[in-house]
C-alpha cells in the first residue's frame, strides 16, 4: 500500500504513514448536510418535521435541524396569519353590523 499523501510505500494496516506522519484513515461520507428541501418540508407539513426532528436528532442532526426549523416557522406562520385573519375579519364585520341591522330591519318590515 502507498501513501496518498508523499507516495512512499507503507504497511497494509497502517492508521499512519511512517514516512510524512499523515493519517491514511478514511472517513465515510456524511449524508448529514442539512440540505433546504428538509426545511421546506417542514415549513409546509410541520407535523411531518417535528417527526423528523425527533427520529433524526442523534442520527442526523443537521438535517434534524433543519426540518425542525422549518417546522417552527411554519408554525410560527400559520399563527400569526390566523390572528391578522381574525383581526380582518373582526373588523369588517363591525363595519357592516350596522348595515346588516339596517337591511335586517327592512326585510323584517316587507314580511309582515
Amino acid at each position: 500500500m502507498f501513501c496518498k499523501y508523499c507516495g512512499k510505500e507503507v504497511e497494509p494496516d497502517a492508521a499512519i504513514c511512517i514516512h510524512c506522519g499523515r493519517s491514511l484513515e478514511t472517513r465515510p461520507v456524511s449524508t448529514d448536510t442539512g440540505s433546504i428541501g428538509w426545511g421546506v418540508l417542514g415549513f409546509f407539513f410541520p407535523i411531518i418535521g417535528l417527526i423528523l426532528y425527533l427520529v433524526w436528532k442523534d442520527e442526523k442532526p443537521y438535517t434534524a435541524k433543519m426540518a425542525g426549523k422549518g417546522a417552527l416557522i411554519g408554525v410560527i406562520t400559520t399563527v400569526v396569519l390566523g390572528i391578522c385573519y381574525g383581526i380582518v375579519l373582526a373588523s369588517l364585520m363591525s363595519q357592516y353590523a350596522g348595515q346588516f341591522h339596517h337591511y335586517s330591519s327592512i326585510f323584517q318590515n316587507i314580511l309582515r
